[in-house]
């Protein structure tokens, strides 16, 4: 019997600010299609919980608490992990953070620190683990970007700014690493029902209302609906496949809108 060219079994992925709300989502789905799941996080308390949630699920899980925006910190964990756990077959930089403010009042430091975590850091994990790929000439790299890699909102200039510049390092390092047979392809989620956006979601919300009209599938996003996207980006399905950015968010870059 064949082999499904979806199937993850065998390989380990390691998922950046993996132990919440979207990261555990894209590492519950990996696991579920086979993977060993390595969970990144600088929380111990929420790595732990999240790596004793996927172990009872029967997903093989291990943690590893290193800050992605501290390049002595990612080489020496990607260096430890290669040689202790074995080979890092799939990457997805999904740690990141926002700050909201209008760019007028946004201060230095906040806008320093949303590149630095949201464009720098997976610029450093990918660094390091593709070159342990480089090496093996075989890889698999999803980069977590957003609407926002296409498309302005007030208040977010600094998260803008650093999505855009991941779609565009996702399209150059599928360029530099494509002769490699390493993939490096992007998701772009939508509006995802997160604890963090749970009271733009109450009923009355202007927001609520307006994403809700905004998007052709009439709803929020689940992070669950992500799952299909990792895993096809995570597969032998998409060894053709490079420098794509798949975006999830119910065909709302597809539409103008609803006229009410």
């Amino acid at each position: 019997m064949s082999t499904s060219p979806f199937s993850l079994k065998g390989k380990r992925a390691l998922i950046t600010g993996g132990a919440q709300g979207i990261g555990a989502a894209l590492g519950r789905s990996l696991g579920e299609a086979g993977a060993t799941v390595f969970v990144n996080s600088r929380s111990r308390e929420k790595l732990d919980a999240c790596v004793n949630i996927f172990l009872a699920a029967g997903i093989e899980t291990k943690g590893f608490l290193f800050d992605v925006t501290d390049a002595r910190a990612v080489e020496q964990s990607i260096d430890s992990i290669e040689g202790q756990e074995g080979p890092i077959d799939i990457l997805v930089n999904n740690a990141g953070i926002i700050k909201r403010e209008p760019a007028e009042n946004l201060k230095e430091e906040d806008w320093d620190l949303v590149i630095k975590t949201d464009l720098t850091a997976p610029f450093l994990v990918s660094k390091y683990v593709g070159r342990h790929m480089i090496g093996r000439k075989k890889g698999k790299i999803i980069n977590i970007c957003s609407l926002m890699s296409e498309l302005g909102r007030d208040t977010v200039s600094a998260y803008a700014a650093a999505k855009g510049g991941l779609k565009m390092l996702t399209r150059n390092l599928a360029t530099e690493w494509g002769p490699h047979n390493i993939q490096v392809n992007g998701i772009g989620p939508g509006y995802i029902e997160t604890p963090i956006n749970q009271s733009y979601r109450e009923a009355g919300n202007p927001l609520n209302t307006y994403i809700i009209s905004r998007t052709p599938a009439g709803r929020w996003g689940r992070p669950e609906d992500l799952g299909g996207a990792a895993v096809f980006l995570a597969s032998a399905a998409s060894d053709f496949v490079n420098g794509q950015i798949i975006y999830v968010d119910g065909g709302l870059l597809s539409s103008f809108g609803k006229p009410y």
